[in-house]
């Protein structure tokens, strides 16, 4: 007679199962909350069943049969037509049930859990309802965490998952097999939501918060579409880039939660065993062929990640990195990142020269006004150094990043009331 697993063994497969088979079931059903409420059904009777015939030979397999045979006969309760059949007759067909759904899934399950991810970052959601309804559909994380994580309470993001579902419903989505032109598409988008997570959380400077864990879920995401596809360089590239940043969350903050400069850090505090899955990760994706922009910026955030001391950065290929970076998606950001290279390589000078023509398209930009006074501030221009970081506080985002402005303007503060007393 087989053991019963662990309870929380038993929570392991479930979650590790979900996506593929929430993703069927919407496939089967083209209804989001009944394909959600399927799968819940069958996690309950995963829970009965389980630990007292063993866990089937295919979790995801079992639950996708068991849930579609119970959403199967809720819909004909619904109409009528037939009652609901005793329990045992779809709670103990494990074998029989895992066969037919591996024959009925085993050609389109990769299909299915993009289409579920594309769904999810449906372009007519606004990013906050793309990352909350992925991390409740596909995550299964419950409502209550995904509040936490977006400061917001339980009834508030109950409200913006059931509008953004309810959007969905109205988009009249299609639900046939993605041809190569619109696979890749989808992939692109899924992609972009997936760092969209993990930046909602790496701006945290509390490891322990949940919004901080959305880095860990993002990163699980990366890895299930990698498990999937995993002939694609740029997914290799968003992964290997999320890893390489999150190996710095540790030194990234000081106690106060005043965020430390990349050039400041604590390196030995770095978490090596994620840089060398990314760099063999990057090595990897290069034999493709095939640069993306996700592959470019991992090869950026990899010199960084090599260098064992700030000044041992190759600041000269970053440069480089960035130009074919600026060649793949030109943007005023991408110009602004690229000029601390060239700070680092021809003096602050050259570098507020070339961030001159972003001022009107990055006016309403944190990280613009802030990397100008920094510039300001090498040239000894004092008065304008003080305004734009004044300009920059306005414009934080966070706790942390108004914090380390104000060590910036209190530093200028000190200066100038010190020049002061000398004359």
């Amino acid at each position: 007679m087989p053991q019963p697993p662990e309870p929380d063994w038993i929570e392991a497969r479930l979650v590790g199962a979900r996506p593929q088979a929430v993703a069927a079931l919407l496939r089967y059903f083209r209804d989001l909350d009944l394909a959600e409420e399927a799968f819940q059904e069958a996690c309950l009777r995963a829970l009965k069943s389980w630990p007292r015939n063993g866990p089937p030979r295919d979790a995801a397999s079992w639950l996708i049969m068991v849930g579609r045979n119970a959403a199967i006969d809720h819909k004909r309760r619904q109409a009528r037509l037939t009652e609901l059949p005793d329990e045992a007759t779809f709670s103990d067909r494990d074998d029989t049930e895992a066969d037919l759904a591996e024959r009925l899934d085993a050609a389109d399950y990769r299909d299915d859990i993009l289409r579920l991810l594309f769904v999810c970052c449906h372009p007519e959601l606004p990013a906050t309802q793309q990352i909350a309804l992925a991390l409740r559909v596909v995550s299964g994380l419950p409502v209550s965490r995904i509040a936490a994580a977006f400061l917001v309470g339980d009834r508030a993001m109950e409200q913006r998952i059931t509008r953004a579902k309810a959007r969905i419903a109205r988009a009249d989505i299609p639900f046939e097999t993605p041809g190569p032109i619109e696979r890749s598409e989808r992939f692109a988008v899924v992609s972009a939501m997936i760092y969209l997570v993990f930046n909602e959380g790496y701006i945290d400077a509390n490891p322990a918060s949940e919004r901080a864990k959305l880095c860990d879920e993002a990163i699980r995401l990366a890895r299930l579409m990698l498990r999937l596809f995993p002939a694609e360089p740029e997914m290799m590239g968003l992964l290997a880039l999320m890893l390489l940043q999150h190996s710095r969350q540790k030194a990234r903050f000081d106690e106060a939660g005043a965020p430390i400069l990349l050039e400041d850090q604590d390196r030995s505090l770095w978490h090596h065993g994620q840089i060398a899955e990314a760099l063999a990760m990057i090595d990897k994706a290069m034999l493709h062929c095939q640069p993306g922009p996700y592959q470019i910026q991992s090869a950026i955030a990899a010199l960084h990640a090599r260098a064992e001391r700030a000044e041992d950065t190759d600041w000269s290929g970053i440069d480089e990195l960035y130009e074919a970076l600026e060649r793949h998606t030109p943007s005023p950001v991408v110009k602004l990142n690229r000029s601390v290279a060239i700070s680092k390589l021809h003096g602050p000078e050259a570098a507020l020269e070339m961030i001159a023509p972003l001022a009107e398209p990055l006016d309403g930009y944190f990280y613009f006004h802030g990397v100008r006074g920094n510039l300001l501030e090498q040239l000894g221009r004092t008065s304008e150094a003080r305004d734009a970081f004044g300009r920059a506080i306005a414009l934080a985002n966070t706790a942390a990043e108004a914090m380390h402005i104000r060590q910036h303007l209190d530093r200028l503060e000190a200066e100038c009331a010190s020049a002061a007393r000398s004359s």
